[in-house]
C-alpha cells in the first residue's frame, strides 16, 4: 500500500506541476516577446565587440560591466545639464519623470528578456537617468557643444546607443521627453522626439546619398535601434522569396557580360535596386556602342544605393540584422540587402569594381578587408531576397548568347595583362603572316606573268 500510495502522490504532484507549467506557458504565449535582449551566443561569439558597448551602458543588460563603470558617474552631469538646459525645476521635473516611469514599470520589465537583477526602485532610477543622458547627449551633438564628456569618445557613445543589448524602451524616452522639454516654458518651436533622435541617425546613416527619411507607419518603434530600422523600410509592401532558384553572379562576372553599376536613390525605399536592360534587338550592340542619352542604346545597368562600408557600418548592420532575425514581425529588409551584396561580392576585385562604379565607398585599408566583412555579415543567415525579380532578370541576361559569350571571351583572353599581350602578339603575328602571304602570292604571280611574256 505504501508503494502504491507513494506512486499516487508522485503522479498527482507531477500532474499538478505540469498543469502549472501549462498555465504559465499560456500566459507567456499571450505576452508580447521582449524587444531588448542579449544576442544569442552562437551569433555573439562570432563578433562580441559588435554587440558590447564601449563607453556607456544603457539599460540593465550591461550595467555591471566592469569596463563601463567609469562612465556611470558622468551620467549625473548629463542629467543635471538636461534638467537645467530649458530652465526646468529639478525636483518638480524629476518627480513627474519618476511618476511616469513607475506607472509603466511592469511594461518596462516586459521589454527585457531574463531581467532578474534589479528591483523596481533600481530599474526606475536607471530609466530616468539613462533617458535623460540620451536626450542630453543628442542635444549637445545638435548644438555642437560637448556636454560633460570628452568629445573624442562622442562617436563611440553614439555607436553604443544603437546596439541591441544597450537599449531602453522607446516609450520611456517619449515619456521623459514629454516631462522635460515639452513641459518647459523654453520649449523650442516644433520640438519632437522624432526630430531629436534623427540627429543621432544622421551620424551613422549607412547610405550617403539622398535624404534621411523615415517611413511613417502606425507602429511605435521598440527602441532607438528599432527607430533606426524604420529608415530601411519601403513605403509599400514588397514580396520576398526564401530561396532563389537561380545561380547568382558576382559583380565581375556581370561586368564581363557588359553590365554596368551606378548609384541609385529611391525616395520610397532606401534599399531599392533598379535593373535597366535595353531592348533585346541587338544585344552585342549595347556592349560596344552604348549611347547614354537614349535608353534603348544604354548598356545594361544595375542601379544600387550608394553605401559606406567600414568598421562602424559593420557594427550597425550586424545589430540591425540580429534585430530583424529575432524580432517578429520585423521585416528583414537589411538582411535581404546584405545577401544581395554578398551575391555580388566574392573577391576583392568585385569590391574594386563597385567602388570604381561609385556604388560603394570603402573606408577599409584594402579591398580584401571589405570583401571579407561583407561576406561575413550574411554568414549563417537564412536566405531571403526582396530583389528576386531583378536577380532573375540578371541571370537571364547573363545566360543569353552575347553577354555569356562576351563574358567568356573576357574571362579567357582579358583577365590579366599577360593574356592581353599574348593575344595582341598573336594578332600581330597573324596580321604579318597574312601580309607576308599576300606579298608572296603577288610576287609569284608577277614572276609567272613575266615568264609568260
Amino acid at each position: 500500500m505504501e508503494v502504491k500510495s507513494g506512486a499516487v502522490d508522485l503522479f498527482g504532484n507531477t500532474l499538478n506541476s505540469l498543469l502549472e507549467c501549462t498555465e504559465n506557458g499560456e500566459i507567456l504565449s499571450k505576452q508580447a516577446p521582449p524587444t531588448i535582449y542579449m544576442v544569442p551566443r552562437m551569433v555573439r561569439d562570432l563578433s562580441p565587440s559588435s554587440f558590447t558597448p564601449r563607453v556607456v551602458a544603457i539599460g540593465p543588460l550591461h550595467k555591471q560591466d566592469e569596463h563601463l563603470q567609469g562612465f556611470e558617474v558622468q551620467k549625473t552631469t548629463y542629467l543635471y545639464n538636461w534638467l537645467h538646459r530649458f530652465g526646468m525645476v529639478s525636483e518638480q521635473t524629476l518627480g513627474t519623470c519618476v511618476e511616469k516611469v513607475i506607472g509603466s514599470i511592469d511594461e518596462i520589465k516586459a521589454c527585457y528578456a531574463g531581467l532578474t537583477t534589479y528591483n523596481d526602485l533600481e530599474l526606475a532610477k536607471m530609466m530616468v537617468i539613462d533617458a535623460c543622458f540620451i536626450l542630453e547627449f543628442i542635444q549637445s551633438a545638435l548644438d555642437r557643444v560637448p556636454s560633460g564628456t570628452n568629445s573624442l569618445i562622442g562617436e563611440s557613445i553614439a555607436l553604443d546607443l544603437i546596439m541591441i543589448e544597450n537599449q531602453i524602451p522607446y516609450f520611456v524616452l517619449e515619456n521623459i521627453f514629454e516631462c522635460t522639454i515639452l513641459a518647459s516654458e523654453q520649449m523650442r518651436e516644433g520640438a519632437s522626439l522624432t526630430k531629436h533622435i534623427k540627429v543621432l541617425v544622421r551620424l551613422y546613416y549607412y547610405f550617403i546619398e539622398g535624404k534621411v527619411k523615415v517611413v511613417r507607419d502606425a507602429s511605435a518603434p521598440d527602441h532607438i535601434l528599432g527607430f533606426f530600422h524604420k529608415y530601411f523600410r519601403p513605403a509599400e509592401s514588397i514580396t520576398s522569396v526564401d530561396e532563389l532558384g537561380i545561380k547568382p553572379h558576382s559583380a565581375m562576372e556581370l561586368h564581363r557580360a557588359g553590365m554596368k553599376f551606378e548609384p541609385y536613390v529611391d525616395e520610397k525605399w532606401a534599399l531599392a535596386m533598379k535593373l535597366e536592360l535595353p531592348l533585346p534587338l541587338f544585344p552585342w550592340f549595347h556592349n560596344f556602342f552604348a549611347i547614354p542619352r537614349f535608353s534603348w542604346f544604354r548598356p545594361p545597368t544595375l542601379r544600387m544605393p550608394k553605401a559606406m562600408i567600414g568598421d562602424e557600418s559593420q557594427y550597425i548592420l550586424k545589430n540591425l540584422v540580429v534585430y530583424e532575425q529575432t524580432q517578429l514581425p520585423v521585416e528583414r529588409y537589411v538582411t535581404s540587402y546584405l545577401i544581395a551584396l554578398d551575391m555580388l561580392i566574392d573577391t576583392p576585385e568585385d569590391v574594386a569594381l563597385l567602388v570604381k562604379s561609385k556604388v560603394l565607398v570603402s573606408s577599409f585599408g584594402s579591398n580584401d578587408e571589405a570583401a571579407d566583412m561583407i561576406n561575413k555579415l550574411s554568414q549563417n543567415i537564412p536566405p531571403l531576397l526582396y530583389y528576386n525579380q531583378q536577380w532573375e532578370k540578371l541571370d537571364a541576361y547573363y545566360n543569353s548568347y552575347w553577354p555569356h559569350t562576351l563574358a567568356g571571351l573576357k574571362r579567357t583572353y582579358f583577365n590579366n595583362p599577360w593574356n592581353i599581350i599574348a593575344l595582341f602578339a598573336a594578332f600581330v603575328l597573324f596580321a604579318l603572316t597574312v601580309v607576308q602571304t599576300i606579298f608572296a602570292i603577288k610576287s609569284a604571280y608577277g614572276t609567272s606573268v613575266a615568264s609568260n611574256h
